[in-house]
């Protein structure tokens, strides 16, 4: 049971690192068609447009990916945290 549990700490981990990368990726101009932005949107997507439906932007800037993140890595922490108890 632990060892499930410090994996799904693990991927939640790495999903918030990767709306990080989609976030910072946004920033420079580069091809949005290419295979590392289609593999950011495809893995960030599921949970960034559920959280978009529920929080508005604060003037041009969208603040979900920031909302995500801290959610993803409070809920990673508290996953590793029982993960190290077992």
């Amino acid at each position: 049971m632990g060892i499930l549990v410090l994996a799904v700490g693990y991927l939640v981990q790495f999903l918030a690192f990767a709306i990080f990368a989609r976030a910072i990726i946004s920033w420079f101009p580069i091809d949005r068609d290419g295979p590392i932005v289609h593999f950011l949107n495809a893995v960030t997507d599921p949970v960034l447009e559920p959280l978009r439906k529920v929080i508005p932007p604060i003037g041009m800037i969208d603040i979900t990916p920031m909302v995500a993140m801290l959610l993803l890595f409070f809920i990673a922490s508290a996953l590793l945290n029982s993960a190290s108890t077992f």
